[in-house]
This record gives structure tokens, C-alpha cells and sequence, in this order.
């Protein structure tokens, strides 16, 4: 990891965009590694467009602003690609993992992306099979891990869990771990 590698969340007031962002930067601490994470709100109300944001490094961290350039982005909510601009500050071989149906081709084409990477996975659909509820913010960390390989997929679950079971009963972390190994298997590349 070298340098300093900033992600983007794309999300809705209430899918979890600001909750994932903490759980990756806990699960690079416990790797020991450095992290930041923070969410930018625009309205604060349910279903509003939100953004989380991490910063990940194998040094300290001195960077105390916004994430203007990341290079990864990765979009909670495919509704969000119409009416906000995920791939501003991406450079051209950024990273964009999107929960949608549709194939990362499609993806591509939707974004209007020459270069760059695009992964899909349904993460609605599976937070709708495990948790009953359109959060699919656990399987899209499981997504991201398996595309870039920055941890141990495993070190990721049991810090999911330890993070979740703070606020949840054993049976949803459970479903959210579920949820996770289940997007980990299903994200599709070009």
C-alpha cells in the first residue's frame, strides 16, 4: 500500500456509507496499518445522497481535509449515478465498484468510462435475501475487499463483527456477515 489511497462512498441516508467507512478504516488499523474515516451529509434525512470517505495508509496519516482525488469509488446506491458526478477527481485507471444488476459493461457505458476498472455486484438483492432491508453496506466492503485485496477478507469479518455486535443482535451481525461472503462470491469484472 505505499502511498496514501483515498475511497469515495456514494450513498443514501441510511444505507450504511458512513458505517462501512468506519468498519474498513477499524479492520486497516487492526491489519496495522493508518486510517481515516468521515462522512460528508448534505440534508440530514433518510434517503439523501451522502458521501463517506477513507484514507488508507502504511504511514501516519497528516492529510486533514476533504478526499478530493480517490481512486476508488464505490457507489451504494445506482440512482446516485444520475443525479450527482461519482467520478469527479477520479483519475482515468480509478476503481468504481457499483451495486446494480447491471454488468460492469453497463456500468461502464452509464458512466460514460474510457479507462479506469468497473466491478458490479447486486447488493440490494443480497441485503434484501439476509437482512430483509435495503442495506447493502456490508456486502459492498466484502465487494471492495475483493477487489483490491488491501486485507484478509476473514480479518474483515471478524472485524465486521466486532463492530456490529456493539450495536445488533447476534443474529443480524450473523445476517450481515451472510450478506458479506455472499457479495464477496457474486462481484463480476469486465
Amino acid at each position: 500500500m505505499g502511498k496514501l489511497l483515498e475511497i469515495r462512498w456514494h450513498g443514501r441516508a441510511g444505507q450504511g456509507a458512513k458505517t462501512a467507512a468506519l468498519v474498513l478504516a477499524e479492520s486497516v488499523i487492526s491489519a496495522g496499518k493508518y486510517a481515516q474515516a468521515f462522512p460528508e451529509y448534505g440534508p440530514e434525512r433518510m434517503g439523501a445522497p451522502m458521501q463517506a470517505f477513507d484514507r488508507i495508509s502504511d504511514e501516519p496519516i497528516l492529510v486533514h481535509c476533504n478526499v478530493q482525488n480517490p481512486e476508488i469509488v464505490v457507489v451504494l446506491d445506482e440512482s446516485l449515478i444520475s443525479v450527482l458526478d461519482v467520478k469527479a477527481g477520479v483519475p482515468e485507471n480509478g476503481i468504481y465498484i457499483v451495486n446494480t444488476e447491471a454488468s460492469p459493461k453497463v456500468m461502464r457505458e452509464k458512466l460514460g468510462l474510457v479507462g479506469g476498472k468497473v466491478f458490479t455486484v447486486n447488493a440490494t438483492k443480497i441485503s434484501m435475501e439476509f437482512l430483509g432491508k435495503n442495506i447493502p453496506n456490508t456486502p459492498m466492503i466484502a465487494a471492495l475487499i475483493k477487489v483490491t485485496g488491501m486485507l484478509d477478507f476473514n480479518d474483515v469479518v471478524e472485524d465486521t463483527k466486532h463492530k456490529l455486535s456493539k450495536k445488533f443482535r447476534e443474529e443480524i451481525v450473523q445476517n450481515n456477515i451472510s450478506a458479506m461472503e455472499q457479495a464477496y462470491k457474486e462481484v463480476a469484472s469486465e
